[in-house]
C-alpha cells in the first residue's frame, strides 16, 4: 500500500515568534489520521510559554500572554509530552507530517533541552525516522512553479481545504492533506518506501538551499540564517552569556 494510504501522523506548532533557538511553543496539534479513511485522532495543546508572547506573535494565532498563563500547562510538560508522542509514532513507523516541518521539530527539540529532557534530536534521528515536509516536497516535485510556497499557498494549488491558517490543529491537518494530494499528483512519488522518501527530502533541502543562498548572494542580502539541514537543525550549544 502506498504511504498516502496508511497513516500519517500531522504534526504543527504556534509559537512565541520565528526563531528556534529562543521563541517558545505556544499551541501544538499532533493528529494521527488513517489516509484511507480520512478519520482523525487530534490532540491539541496550550503552553504557559514562560516569557511574554509578543503583540504580533497574538495577531497570528490568537493567543494572549494573559490566556496562556491562565490556561496553559507547564511547558515541560507541554514539551515532553509532545516528544514522547511523536517519538511513539516514528517507532511504529507511522510518517511525521508538517509544513516546514524543520521549524516545528528544531524548535520542539530546543524546548526539551531548555527543560532539561532527552533532546528530541537525539531520541529522533537514531529512531531512523520518516518525515514528510510538504514544503520541501513540493519544491522538489514542481522547482520552477512561481509564487508562494506558504501553506495557504499549497493548499490552493492542490485543492486542498483548510479550516484556519495559524492555528496548529488546522495546520497540522491541511498539511497532511497536502501531502496526500502531492502522493496523488506524482505516482513515483507515491511509491517510494518511506525511508527513501525521507533520503530524498534530506538531499532535496539541502540543494534548495544552496540555490537560496546563491540568489540571495547575488541579491547582496544576509544568507547566513539559511541552513541545509533537514529535519532537524542540529544544536549548537551558546555560552552562557549569550543564551536566554
Amino acid at each position: 500500500m502506498a504511504w498516502h494510504k496508511g497513516m500519517l501522523c500531522a504534526f504543527d506548532l504556534e509559537t512565541t515568534g520565528i526563531d528556534v533557538e529562543h521563541d517558545r511553543i505556544v499551541t501544538a496539534c499532533i493528529s494521527l489520521i488513517n489516509g484511507t479513511t480520512g478519520e482523525a485522532i487530534t490532540k491539541t495543546l496550550l503552553a504557559d510559554p514562560g516569557i511574554d508572547i509578543p503583540q504580533a506573535a497574538t495577531e497570528v494565532h490568537g493567543i494572549t500572554t494573559e490566556h496562556a498563563r491562565e490556561h496553559g500547562d507547564a511547558p515541560a510538560t507541554v514539551a515532553g509530552l509532545l516528544a514522547d508522542t511523536l517519538m511513539g509514532r516514528v517507532y511504529e513507523g507511522i510518517p511525521i507530517v508538517g509544513c516546514n516541518i524543520s521549524y516545528d521539530l528544531t524548535l520542539l527539540d530546543r524546548e526539551t533541552r531548555r527543560h532539561g529532557l532527552p533532546p528530541l534530536a537525539d531520541r529522533f534521528l537514531s529512531a531512523l525516522p520518516c518525515a514528510i515536509d510538504v514544503y520541501v516536497l513540493d519544491k522538489h516535485v514542481d522547482k520552477w512553479r512561481k509564487g508562494s510556497r506558504k501553506l495557504t499557498a499549497l493548499c490552493d494549488h492542490y485543492a486542498v481545504r483548510i479550516d484556519g491558517a495559524h492555528d496548529a490543529s488546522h495546520d497540522a491537518i491541511a498539511a497532511a492533506r497536502v501531502a496526500y494530494r502531492i502522493a496523488q499528483r506524482y505516482p513515483h512519488i507515491a511509491a517510494m518506501p518511506l525511508h527513501e522518501l525521507h533520503a530524498l527530502q534530506v538531499k532535496a533541502k539541502a540543494e534548495q538551499a544552496r540555490s537560496f543562498r546563491q540568489y540571495l548572494i547575488k541579491q547582496g542580502k544576509a544568507h547566513d540564517d539559511v541552513r541545509e539541514e533537514w529535519p532537524i537543525v542540529p544544536f549548537a550549544a551558546e555560552p552562557a552569556e549569550a543564551a536566554r
